[in-house]
């Protein structure tokens, strides 16, 4: 949920989380092809949990930003402190 009155946040975790992403992507290709070449499942499943796994900690290191960066300082305020609330039940679905 952005807040109308600022541009997007980036965060210095941002970058990595990205390299990460690219990197899973790069993986879930490779994955189809094994499928395509019939590589034993064993393989194909050992890769799948790889990139589950690679995905489940991107993100969580993106929540765990928003929350310390987007949440915390804003909370601190006070006056938004009820939205920021929705925003972070919202978002901590996605843990």
């Amino acid at each position: 949920m952005p807040r109308e009155d600022s541009a997007p946040a980036v965060h210095a975790t941002h970058a990595d989380i990205v390299k990460r992403l690219r990197r899973a992507e790069g993986h879930l290709r490779k994955i189809s092809a094994m499928i395509e070449e019939e590589r034993p499942c064993v393989d194909v499943a050992q890769q799948l949990a790889a990139v589950e796994a690679a995905v489940r900690q991107a993100k969580q290191v993106f929540i765990r930003d928003h929350i310390d960066h987007c949440l915390d300082g804003v909370l601190r305020d006070g006056p938004e402190a009820k939205a920021v609330l929705a925003e972070f039940k919202d978002i901590s679905r996605y843990l």
